[in-house]
């Protein structure tokens, strides 16, 4: 049966809570595989497993609890082993490369901020901020509309300017709060989002973190944040110099 991975921890780490279950209905034992001084949190994979909602939260139930008494290394949901003997292989392959990561994310969360503009708020900062719309806007007022070329290129005046908003703000966003960071990570280009940025935060600077957020938020009124956190630092576990095909690897976001 296949091998479902919830994390890597050191091998020292303190046992299980009692009747720990993972994913699956009903859900997996969570068990330990040891391989020298690491350890896999493991259960069982359920066949036709998907990424529902209970899924989701049995897979990152197991992480928090576990993580509640030391260190961590999350993987996202999905990741699947062919076999025990896989994992522990593996973990011996990898083993510096997990043991310094472990070391670096002792006592530090993922914050995942994302943002978007607020429409009509950034259309009013665009307008107010750029002379030739607001004259142009004046004009088509005055003549009624104004023509069907002066409204298209209007239109691509107010396109333009919204996306180069797009690019400040973006930047503004990680520059803002990468200094209460000790590391960032920028996630998936979308189209939803003018910014998707993670953020390891070390458990001293939380406060410090969330009120640089707030002060984001309150001189950015045309932005609309989605802060996502405390999270186990999925964005900075990095994978070790695998070969492509990585046998634990999986497909799913539960980070994200």
């Amino acid at each position: 049966m296949s091998t479902y991975v919830y994390g890597i921890t050191e091998s020292s780490h303190p046992a299980l809570p009692k009747d720990l279950g993972g994913v699956g209905e009903p859900p997996r034992p969570v068990r330990i595989l040891k391989e020298g001084r690491l350890a896999a949190l493991v259960s069982d994979a359920p066949e036709g497993l998907r990424p529902k909602r209970r899924e989701l939260l049995a897979h990152s139930n197991v992480l928090a609890e576990v993580g509640a008494s030391g260190c961590v290394l999350p993987m996202r949901f999905g990741s699947v082993a062919p076999d025990d003997d896989t994992v522990t292989g593996v973990l011996a392959e990898r083993a510096e490369h997990y043991k310094e990561r472990l070391k670096a994310l002792d006592g530090k969360v993922e914050y995942n901020v994302k943002a978007t503009h607020a429409e009509e708020a950034v259309l009013h900062r665009v307008l107010a901020e750029n002379p030739e719309i607001r004259a142009m806007t004046e004009a088509n007022r005055k003549a009624g509309g104004g023509s069907y070329e002066q409204r298209l290129r209007l239109g691509e005046m107010v396109v333009a300017a919204v996306k180069a908003q797009e690019a400040e703000d973006a930047t503004d966003v990680q520059h803002t709060l990468e200094p209460a960071a000790d590391a960032v990570s920028l996630g998936p280009d979308s189209s939803g989002w003018l910014a998707n940025v993670s953020f390891l935060i070390d458990g001293d600077s939380v406060e410090t973190f969330l009120t640089a957020v707030e002060r984001l938020r309150q001189d950015h009124p045309h932005l609309d944040l989605r802060l996502n956190g405390p999270l186990p630092p999925y964005s900075f576990v990095e994978p070790g110099p695998a070969e492509p095909a990585d046998p634990m690897s999986g497909g799913g976001t539960a980070g994200e």
